[in-house]
């Protein structure tokens, strides 16, 4: 994981979009005297990390209708302890009644502000800061919760594979019910990484002692038990997936090709045709079937399948 360092810092444009307010509203925080922002090498602003924190904590009470005055006092505290860049363990601020506990890691202090709610997490994925709701104080803000860090994954998936990783097993975490989607996108992008295929298949095997119906779940798990070349366990797996989902001919097609490899030639025969039933069009089944009918010597079956193939194509 990369990380942004303290001399670069975050520009006016940056702060923007991380934390979702206008210029202007920047602007008069900025003049309010909440940060102090450095000078660029073309006399812009540059902002630290702490100076994000502050600002979202200083836009937050703003909103909340806090006096400009309290808001300064609550954050001269918070100001001096918190670091120039994000820890590497986060940082969490969480205001109840009149104290703010701050913590990084195992360490937390009181940054002894007045009487408001705020609760928040920073995460730094691929040199960025995202904000994350932290409050799980009902099932309604954890379902929320997890949802922010699965939106955050998806993001992530095409730049960033470990910070997505990251945010899938934080939306687990947090989740007070199964996730599916966060087990299921988790399972396929571990299994972009060849080294990884453990990994994938144990998320694919949890996620289906939540969800044992669910046929996905079972052809991905099938896919990596493959790849893994255990075709005794793959085989069940498809034929699971099949049973769920007696439709789904890549799941029937692939079923067929880990008999053929396991020497169960006729039974491999009657999936392909199966295959062919439920798609007329799969030329890989028909393929397959045809080398197997050859084989045994029987040429009306390979004419049979032929022509029924070529019909489908007309």
């Amino acid at each position: 994981m990369t990380r942004r360092s303290s001399t670069q810092g975050y520009s006016l444009r940056n702060l923007q979009s991380l934390l979702g307010v206008s210029r202007r509203v920047l602007a008069s925080l900025i003049d309010a005297g909440f940060v102090r922002p450095t000078r660029g090498r073309r006399n812009e602003m540059r902002f630290n990390f702490r100076d994000v924190v502050l600002l979202r904590t200083a836009f937050q009470l703003q909103s909340a209708k806090i006096p400009s005055r309290r808001i300064v006092q609550a954050l001269a505290r918070l100001k001096d302890d918190l670091p120039d860049e994000l820890p590497l363990s986060g940082i969490r601020i969480t205001a109840v009644g009149d104290a703010v506990a701050v913590k990084t890691g195992l360490d937390q202090w009181d940054a002894n502000s007045g009487q408001f709610l705020l609760d928040f997490e920073v995460a730094e994925l691929k040199g960025d800061v995202t904000f994350l709701d932290s409050s799980p104080s009902s099932k309604i803000s954890l379902n929320k919760q997890a949802d922010d860090w699965y939106a955050l994954a998806e993001k992530l998936q095409g730049t960033d594979p470990v910070g997505a990783e990251q945010a899938y097993r934080k939306a687990l975490k947090v989740s007070p019910e199964a996730h599916y989607h966060a087990y299921n996108n988790l399972g396929a992008l571990l299994s972009r990484d060849e080294t990884r295929c453990a990994d994938a298949l144990a998320v694919f095997e949890e996620a289906l002692t939540h969800f044992e119906e669910a046929d996905l779940l079972h052809y991905n798990r099938a896919v990596l038990l493959e790849q893994m070349e255990r075709l005794d366990d793959a085989a069940a797996s498809y034929l699971r997936c099949v049973e769920l989902n007696p439709h789904n001919d890549d799941a029937v097609f692939s079923r067929g090709v880990i008999l053929e490899q396991l020497g169960q030639l006729d039974d491999a025969a009657q999936v392909y045709a199966r295959c062919l039933e439920l798609n007329p069009k799969h030329e890989d089944a028909l393929r397959h079937l045809t080398r197997l009918n050859e084989l045994k010597g029987d040429g009306q079956a390979v004419i049979r399948h032929l022509s029924a193939w070529r019909r489908s194509n007309a």
